[in-house]
């Protein structure tokens, strides 16, 4: 049978090649490449017999689990589309995205499914649902338990001929609206955001080379970051077909603690964290000593910035380690290394078919503004949404497609690209543009700011001011004078925050991103 880059094929050869590799561990729970191979194919025959069908989708809504990424692997086996839900969001959230994906199963742990019965009867595509146990006793009419499903069918790769056609989908977030479903080839996201096979060097040439991978020295990666969203998925993705051992961060709550044991226990070699959010509560745990860190070589970070401040913290104790900090979003995948710099949120060494682009979609000359764009291994579009497609995928006028979702950056002499922020958040004070994501990651970089949301309240002279809700680190009280001083040597004066309020926690939205909502009603309850 002929191979494809659908996920479920590369598994399959790589199971072949080296079947008793170690290729995931989570909590109590390990799985060679042989086994995790033989479980997903039971959760494929079992959605087959249930009527599912080859582009149909499939939800998972769970924490970080050896099942999570048996499910996702079981879906590709059928050829059908895995939906990634966040375990975050509240009934009418799961009713949008369940709704918006057409998603006729669902494979979910027990607790977070009673939040779907709250909504399921206005969901009648949603007609089958697997249990994935966790202690919770709630009720799931209909449902069938996940081993009892696993348990009643076959392990056997016998299925359908697969397709690099084949779709996957990844629900973003981003910063406003609802959530929306990117919807990529499987070829596509192998090689925009999967590592293509050979994450530091040349992609594979053909899916019957990713064999040789069972035949490298075996690697270790620690995947702190959720699954269910792209930086964690896709860091995980790159491991398995890398050969790698994946080990998930399976505690519902980061403890940087249990973290550095993980590493130490699994023998570690890659590390993947959230930005700061995860990075400075690991340096400070490290300050406390004790941890073995001696199989550690990379700390690779997704999903938010890392600012160079984190990286200080972490080089403090790690002095030769290595950072893979990239830029990546679900409209563009994986798209280049942070190289350092103090300018905007971060500057970035991006991969061929990366540039920055003006409003004719043509490249801009360095030192201009333009947009982040990416043309070759990118999404088709929207999920169910041809007006959102029509407004972030392009043609030019030589035929190249590209994807612009939005995020604002300047082209420098060197090539390389300083990312500003999205356009759509950038606040216009007295002519001048300023992209609330630089300002984050330069305050952040006080030693007394914990968190901090940036966004653009009313001015009667400038038409917008900067403004900043920060929470600063216990026992601390950092004032407007000390940040923007700390911030005048890295920002021009116009984006100097002119306003700004302490909170004790920063509010994020459910997939962990900036409330800008939340922040700009902080504001609005201090005026009234």
């Amino acid at each position: 049978m002929a191979r494809s880059y659908n996920l479920a094929d590369l598994l399959e050869i790589l199971a072949e090649a080296g079947p008793d590799r170690p290729a995931l561990v989570a909590g109590d729970q390990r799985r060679t490449y042989r086994e995790l191979n033989e479980r997903a194919s039971r959760v494929g025959h079992h959605l087959s017999e249930a009527g599912v069908r080859a582009g149909q989708h499939v939800a998972i809504l769970a924490y970080n689990r050896v099942e999570w990424i048996e499910a996702m692997l079981g879906i590709f086996k059928i050829r059908a589309v895995p939906i990634p839900v966040n375990f975050r969001y509240v009934a009418g959230e799961l009713h949008h995205v369940l709704s918006d994906s057409d998603s006729v199963a669902l494979i979910g742990e027990r607790s977070l499914l009673a939040k779907v019965e709250e909504v399921r009867a206005d969901l009648p595509k949603l007609r089958h649902i697997m249990v994935i146990e966790d202690g919770a006793d709630n009720e799931v009419p209909g449902s069938i338990p996940y081993e009892a499903a696993l348990a009643g069918t076959e392990w056997e790769d016998e299925f359908p001929e697969r397709s690099s056609d084949d779709r996957y989908i990844m629900y973003t977030g981003g910063t406003t609206g609802y959530p929306k479903g990117v919807e990529w080839r499987c070829e596509d996201i192998f090689f925009g955001a999967l590592g293509g096979g050979n994450v530091l060097g040349d992609p594979i040439s053909s899916p019957e080379a990713i064999a040789a991978n069972a035949e490298q020295p075996p690697m270790a990666v620690l995947d702190c970051a959720p699954v269910m969203h792209g930086a964690g998925q896709w860091v995980a993705c790159m491991g398995l077909f890398s050969g790698a051992k994946v080990v998930l961060y399976t505690d519902h709550a980061f403890d940087p603690a249990e973290a550095l044991r993980l590493l130490a226990e699994e023998q570690a070699n890659v590390m993947m964290v959230v930005g700061d959010v995860m990075a400075r509560p690991i340096a400070k745990e490290l300050d406390r000593g004790g941890h073995d860190v001696s199989s550690l070589f990379a700390i690779a970070s997704g999903g938010a910035p890392l600012t160079e401040g984190a990286k200080d913290e972490l080089k403090a104790h790690l002095p030769n380690v290595l950072f893979l900090d990239n830029y990546g979003a679900s409209e563009t995948g994986a798209c280049g290394p942070s190289v350092g710099g103090k300018e905007g949120t971060a500057r970035f060494q991006m991969k061929p078919g990366i540039t920055v682009l003006d409003d004719d979609l043509k490249p801009v000359r360095p030192g201009e503004i333009g947009k982040l764009a990416r043309s070759g291994h990118i999404p088709l579009g929207y999920y169910n949404d041809p007006k959102k497609t029509a407004s972030t995928f392009f043609t030019d006028a030589d035929g190249v497609r590209w994807s612009v979702p939005g995020d604002y950056a300047s082209l420098e002499e060197d090539g390389t690209i300083v990312l500003l922020g999205r356009g759509s958040l950038m606040i216009n004070t007295g002519g001048e543009k300023v992209y609330p994501e630089e300002v984050e990651v330069a305050l952040k970089d006080h030693p007394d700011v914990y968190d901090v949301v940036v966004v653009g309240l009313p001015d009667e002279r400038f038409g917008q001011r900067v403004a900043a809700v920060v929470a600063p680190r216990p026992g601390t009280a950092p004032t407007l004078e000390e940040l923007t001083e700390h911030c005048r040597g890295r920002l021009a004066g116009y984006k100097l925050p002119r306003t700004v309020k302490l909170v004790e926690e920063v509010q994020r939205t459910a997939v962990g991103k900036s409330d800008y909502k939340w922040a700009k009603a902080v504001f609005a309850d201090a005026s009234s």
